[in-house]
């Protein structure tokens, strides 16, 4: 996983596969960098081909984590398979969705 600060928002490229084996490494990842203080995320979805339900619970407890730091998560570039598991699962109104990472940038900065 790659991250890079862009105008106040940590910007974090998600993993090809966001499953059940990777998902501690994520959550561990987000988690840390919303208790060292970073109220905004993003997280770019441009190389995701694939996220499964344990991926969600991820980006769930991570939205949850900076609502309480008044903070906010953001998602951008979700490819066809990856925006078909959000919308199966109800997730799309739970997260500000972008369809770039510059359009994403623009709104949540």
């Amino acid at each position: 996983m790659e991250s890079k600060k862009t105008d106040g928002v940590l910007v974090v490229e998600m993993i090809q596969r966001f499953d059940a084996y990777s998902a501690k490494e994520v959550e561990t990842f987000l988690q840390e960098n919303i208790a060292s203080g970073k109220k905004k995320i993003l997280c770019d979805f441009s190389g995701t081909e694939y996220i499964s339900s344990a991926g969600l619970r991820v980006l769930l407890a991570a939205a949850k984590a900076l609502k309480k730091e008044e903070g906010t998560i953001a998602l951008c570039s979700l490819g066809g398979p990856v925006r078909e598991v959000f919308e199966t699962a109800g997730f799309i109104p739970l997260f500000p969705i972008y369809g770039n990472e510059k359009e994403a940038l623009a709104a949540v900065k």
